[in-house]
């Protein structure tokens, strides 16, 4: 690889980059290798498989630590960076280099800002009560559910009518498309991908969770630690919507949010209201990591 000829990155040293990759694998590892060990026996987890699972980023891609844009690594053993994609020999070191983006990623970059933006601007919406998980199985019979290994709270028919007693006004287009058929009618709103800058609102659960989504999207631009920052929040979001849901998980020590009742609907907006105001600076900090990116890709042939 050549040598870059316009180097700013602060250059980081070998001892004090290496802290900061032990530390992050020493963070990530207690999420990663619980994950691992269920991996090996088969074992299924009906909270936490989720988070790599539907999220398609290994644990293994999870555990490994990039500095992020607008740093440059030091010493020898920085050259292994060069062996992984989106990393070029800068003056002084190793750096991940915007220039290695495809024109279809350099597009995705500028839409994931526009998304975050958005959801930023919007006034937050704190009435849905988390009915999107009772929406996926309304009408369902139990076999037919996701986690049909786990009981549901409520029979068939008190669940339907859970659903039916209250307005489903959900705004996520990927919590929205895993509706039954016969929930989808009852959603006041019909959320498409198209429209999701129109829709993403940060008092959704699901739009605070998918920061993580997007965080290691951007990899390996995005510093792991603002990865493993969205990660936890994604982590305790992901626990609080399925004790909110219609399943019995009391076994695996999450106890339900009854949002059947109004007592629980009124936990679940304190949630979400939590949620929305610990989302709000990892949101801003991914939206500093993509208007850096696309200014430095504006300085860059495609």
């Amino acid at each position: 690889m050549s040598l870059s000829t316009q180097q700013s990155d602060p250059v980081l040293p070998e001892a004090c980059w290496q802290a900061r990759r032990a530390a992050h694998e020493a963070r990530v590892s207690a999420w990663t290798e619980p994950h691992r060990v269920r991996s090996l026996t088969g074992e299924k987890h009906p909270v936490y498989d989720f988070l790599f699972e539907y999220y398609h980023f290994r644990p293994g891609q999870l555990r490994r630590w990039h500095p992020g844009l607008g740093s440059a690594l030091a010493g020898d053993s920085a050259l292994e960076y060069l062996e992984q994609p989106g990393y070029r020999r800068v003056e002084g070191g190793i750096a991940a280099d915007p220039g290695w983006l495809k024109p279809g990623r350099r597009e995705a970059a500028g839409w994931i800002l526009n998304l975050l933006r958005a959801s930023r601007e919007r006034p937050p919406f704190f009435g849905c009560f988390g009915l999107h998980e009772w929406a996926m199985v309304y009408r369902l019979s139990a076999r037919e559910v996701r986690h049909a290994a786990w009981p549901l709270r409520l029979d068939g028919e008190a669940l339907a009518a859970v659903v039916e007693s209250q307005p489903v006004r959900c705004s996520h287009f990927d919590a929205f498309r895993f509706f039954t058929d016969a929930a989808r009618p009852l959603n006041r709103l019909q959320p498409t991908k198209s429209a999701m800058p129109l829709l993403e609102q940060r008092g959704c659960l699901h739009t605070n969770m998918d920061l993580y989504k997007w965080a290691f999207k951007l990899t390996p631009f995005t510093p792991s630690e603002l990865v493993a920052d969205a990660f936890a929040l994604a982590r305790e979001i992901r626990e609080t919507d399925m004790r909110a849901s219609p399943y019995d998980l009391r076994a695996l020590g999450f106890d339900p949010i009854r949002v059947e009742t109004p007592e629980g609907r009124a936990e679940y907006e304190r949630h979400q209201r939590r949620f929305a105001e610990r989302g709000a600076p990892i949101r801003d900090r991914l939206i500093a990591v993509c208007e850096r990116l696309i200014e430095s890709l504006a300085l860059k042939p495609a």
